[in-house]
């Protein structure tokens, strides 16, 4: 585990669970998620692994090897990724921008070992080179609207959610000082659920193939073959079944406590019996948001009604739509 050294700021609480060794918040949740909101602050995502790819054959190698279309990859354009299993499932999330010389990419923490071990089993005669560099790149987020200034030779990837900054683990307290206020990993967790953005390890288990999380549209090139799981990628997109479906839900805000990741998830209504039905999905991921209050995301099985209540254990929810059944 990284462990950042803004855990020494004032008020940093230590994040758990995936996000151990940054900050949960620093003190005031509903503070600094308006402040991510309104386009103020950093969050430090230094627990995230690095992973950089260079030599002239990078962009055409990692087209055979992503479900992304990146043999033209413009410089500094940022784009999403995928790494399936040759049956279809997620394996590996990949937040990538080209820097002209060199590809680099953030993963989810503690990952980046697997997936340099997958990358450098397919060099064959490529020239490329890849490289774990978490030991010397941190990443930190700058929010939309973010007037922090970025020197010039840093590597950043901007989207229409912020920009991650690639910045050099030696420089992060002292840059970082002069960037806003610090603003803990819950605050930006509210609002990617709030955009319905999926997570790997969160909204994806063992078996999860791309068009039931929603990265069809951010992560997966259709026209584009030549890359592990292709095939299931096409056949489940031609069908339009894929077997379950993300939802976002608006949790009831009388009840104290969120549910954890993988409670289950109930359609509202009991049997003869007095009994709920049985589960039809589970929670993904949930948080409390300034303005929204208690929310979710869920994955339930396609066939759910788009208009049923839900039970998220035994808290009542009501769903949006993200991936249409």
């Amino acid at each position: 585990m990284t462990k950042s050294p803004l855990l020494s700021l004032p008020g940093a609480v230590p994040a758990e669970g995936p996000d151990e060794g940054v900050a949960a918040h620093y003190g005031d949740l509903f503070r600094e998620q308006r402040a991510l909101a309104d386009g103020t602050g950093f969050v430090d995502l230094s627990h995230r692994g690095v992973v950089t790819v260079s030599g002239e054959d990078r962009l055409s190698w990692l087209h055979l090897l992503l479900t992304q279309h990146v043999e033209q990859l413009p410089p500094h354009q940022a784009t999403e990724a995928l790494i399936l299993s040759a049956h279809g499932h997620i394996e590996h999330a990949l937040y990538l921008v080209d820097d002209g010389a060199t590809t680099w990419m953030h993963v989810e923490p503690g990952t980046q070992e697997a997936l340099l071990a997958y990358l450098e089993s397919m060099k064959f005669f490529y020239r490329v080179e890849a490289a774990d560099v978490t030991d010397r790149y941190a990443v930190v987020h700058l929010p939309a609207g973010s007037i922090t200034v970025v020197p010039q030779e840093w590597t950043v990837r901007e989207t229409a959610y912020g920009r991650d900054v690639f910045v050099p683990r030696d420089l992060l307290e002292e840059w970082t000082a002069q960037a806003g206020p610090a603003i803990g990993v819950l605050a930006h967790e509210a609002l990617r659920i709030e955009a319905h953005r999926p997570r790997l390890g969160l909204e994806t288990d063992h078996r999860t193939i791309p068009h039931e999380v929603g990265w069809l549209d951010t992560a997966v090139h259709l026209d584009k073959g030549c890359y592990r799981g292709q095939e299931t990628v096409a056949r489940v997109h031609n069908l339009g079944r894929p077997p379950r479906r993300l939802v976002f839900l608006h949790l009831d805000g009388s009840e104290v406590r969120l549910p954890a990741h993988g409670a289950p998830v109930r359609i509202a209504e009991t049997g003869p019996d007095g009994e709920l039905g049985r589960a039809i999905g589970f929670i993904t991921s949930s948080a409390r948001h300034w303005e929204l209050g208690p929310i979710a995301l869920a994955l339930v099985k396609r066939n759910t009604p788009e208009r049923a209540t839900l039970l998220a254990e035994d808290t009542a929810a009501a769903q949006e739509t993200v991936v249409a059944p």
